[in-house]
């Protein structure tokens, strides 16, 4: 995992705060009210986290997977597709926002509309796209919680070296796919494929 990120402790993230002794317990009213103003956060033992703003490279990767991954889903009515801006309530009373997540209809029966607040539980597929600032303990610890939570499949993309990790647990990847593989959704999302290349394209107008 040492070789996951450029520049690990480049910039002072989640793992490189504090946790006070007595941490504060954020109820969903108070997380839902705060002054987002731009800002997305995550709940991490009890610290608001502010996850800020992305680059435009990250962004581009992001809307361009969600589109195709999305689309995927909706035609096929495979389950639910949520962006950046959800968070997923942890057992630990974590609140975690993957880039990119999908929750599979088998978790969602008995549900006519989805809810103003939070879903319970990691995503069935969590999707995290590197920024320059993420660091290899802060993905751990991620990892570690979307699979604690019920999580069966995360995709890591590294948007400026072009790979993607593909994780069935925590602990190793399952598989590194660079440019001349394709990404598959498994079990969890039946019969999606896409050529990793397509998610690196360049500008082509």
């Amino acid at each position: 995992m040492t070789t996951l990120l450029q520049n690990p402790t480049e910039n002072l993230t989640e793992n490189q705060i504090e946790t006070p002794t007595d941490k504060k317990i954020w109820t969903d009213a108070e997380f839902m009210a705060l002054d987002r103003d731009g800002h997305r956060y995550e709940i991490v033992n009890g610290e608001l986290i502010d996850m800020g703003n992305s680059g435009a490279k990250h962004g581009y990767v992001c809307s361009t997977l969600m589109i195709l991954l999305g689309g995927y889903v909706r035609l096929h009515k495979l389950g639910a597709m949520f962006d950046s801006s959800t968070a997923f309530k942890m057992k630990s009373g974590n609140k975690r926002s993957p880039d990119i997540s999908f929750m599979a209809k088998e978790r969602l029966q008995g549900l006519d509309d989805l809810p103003d607040g939070f879903l319970e539980g990691a995503p069935d597929l969590a999707v995290e796209i590197l920024s320059p600032s993420n660091t290899v303990e802060e993905i751990d610890k991620k990892l570690v919680e979307y699979f604690d939570n019920g999580s069966r499949l995360v995709w890591v993309i590294h948007p400026r070296q072009k790979y993607v990790l593909v994780y069935r647990n925590a602990q190793e990847p399952d598989r590194l796919l660079k440019s001349n593989n394709s990404l598959d959704g498994e079990e969890i999302i039946p019969d999606f494929t896409l050529p990793i290349a397509d998610l690196f394209q360049k500008l082509a107008f």
